[in-house]
């Protein structure tokens, strides 16, 4: 019996560079940079005064305004992200069956603005101040349970939660679900709100963030032997998957095909990678094992990239060990440079940078790369985007507790 196929029909995006799928991609290539001051909150106390918002979203675009009072920001990017992506599919969901249509969606950490204000409201007025709604807006399960209700879904419905690895890791599932015929139609992909007082003190409390005051738009800087941390970011990425003949028979445009994931664990330190990135290398080669892919046959990677030192120098090691000599061959960026790390949203976002590299046939830039760091000596498509056929490419993602997602996709071609 030959495994169903699955093909991405739908695609909605909210982040520092757009709230729209063409925004979003026309200002990536124009090697623009979505970091800024921080205006969500006064970060005059905080050692790290920038960060990549969506300061200019406006949920009531496309939720009506009594529910955004219910959403936490990270459903409401999710929710945005995935009305957009419904659109863009062409469904008709009064012609679907809803019991094989559902929601897979990853964040990292879920509604912790809502927790931060009613922690806030809690210790200020007491507890029969805090809103009866805390809980169904700070719940990670808010973004997929929010999407079904939208749709009127009653598919497979769940949260993922692997930290920076959530988006790729709910995109697995959510293929795989397809896979065994449980559904024919997937929302899927991540979302995350987490540029808050408590997300960058407690990310400085670690060390984790760059400091790069004076000059924010340069801050994200992966692979560049100057980078002093990754940049804290928001948003979200949202996907429609579908069955391939499903897709056909209804006439939808094809994006892309979803040829394969991979994911593992490195069963190590909670927030250091392997530094030599054996156990990222093992996700991505079970990626490809997944798809049927060879090394020779991927033409480009959009890098996890975060620009921290351990982390840069880990994944272009395990890149050589993954694609051997292809290693040099291969176009590798990391739009990270650009957006900032949206931790559980950020392989939804990079994923749709990756579809639309496929879809325009151009690589975009690691924007910030001035001075590569010696031990990442690979072809990182410095400073501006490269025109190039991409049929097959890959976008990792590796997040806290060592838990690693990778997702290939390619060229539809019948």
């Amino acid at each position: 019996m030959s495994r169903r196929r699955v093909v991405i029909t739908g695609m909605g995006v909210v982040s520092p560079l757009g709230h729209s799928v063409d925004e979003f991609w026309d200002n990536l290539v124009a090697c623009k940079s979505g970091i800024t001051p921080i205006t969500l909150f006064d970060p005059s106390m905080f050692e790290t005064k920038f960060a990549g918002q969506c300061a200019d979203f406006d949920p009531t675009r496309w939720i009506d305004n009594k529910a955004v009072k219910r959403l936490d920001r990270f459903a409401q990017f999710a929710l945005a992200s995935a009305i957009q992506a419904a659109a863009d599919s062409g469904l008709d969901f009064s012609k679907e069956d809803p019991y094989r249509i559902g929601a897979i969606v990853g964040s990292g950490i879920g509604g912790i603005g809502e927790l931060q204000a009613q922690t806030y409201r809690l210790k200020e007025k007491g507890p029969g101040k805090v809103s009866a709604f805390t809980i169904p807006k700070l719940m990670v399960n808010a973004a997929s349970g929010n999407i079904t209700i939208q749709f009127g879904l009653h598919g497979p419905s769940t949260a993922v939660a692997t930290a920076c690895a959530s988006a790729t890791n709910a995109m697995n599932d959510a293929l795989r679900t397809i896979r065994r015929g449980e559904a024919d139609i997937m929302f899927t992909g991540g979302s995350e709100a987490a540029v808050t007082e408590l997300s960058v003190a407690a990310f400085n409390a670690m060390h984790a963030l760059s400091t790069r005051n004076d000059d924010p738009a340069r801050a994200s800087r992966p692979f560049d032997r100057d980078r002093d941390g990754f940049v804290l970011s928001e948003g979200a990425g949202i996907f429609i998957f579908e069955e391939l003949e499903h897709a056909l028979k209804r006439g939808a445009r094809i994006h892309a095909e979803v040829l394969g994931t991979g994911v593992g664990s490195d069963g190590g330190h909670i927030t250091q990678p392997d530094e030599n990135g054996a156990y990222a290398a093992a996700a991505m080669r079970a990626c490809m094992e997944d798809a049927g892919v060879n090394p020779d046959e991927i033409d480009y990677i959009n890098a996890h990239g975060t620009g921290t030192s351990l982390g840069d120098i880990a994944e272009t090691k395990a890149i050589k060990q993954v694609l051997g000599d292809h290693a040099r061959k291969v176009a590798i960026s990391s739009t990270k440079s650009a957006i900032g790390h949206l931790l559980g949203a950020s392989g939804g976002v990079e994923l749709l940078a990756t579809v639309m590299a496929i879809k325009h046939r151009t690589v975009p830039p690691t924007i910030n790369l001035e001075n590569p760091d010696p031990e990442c000596d690979l072809d990182y498509v410095p400073r501006q985007p490269r025109d190039m056929r991409i049929r097959r490419a890959m976008s990792n993602s590796f997040g806290f507790g060592g838990h690693n997602a990778c997702i290939l996709v390619g060229e539809y071609t019948g």
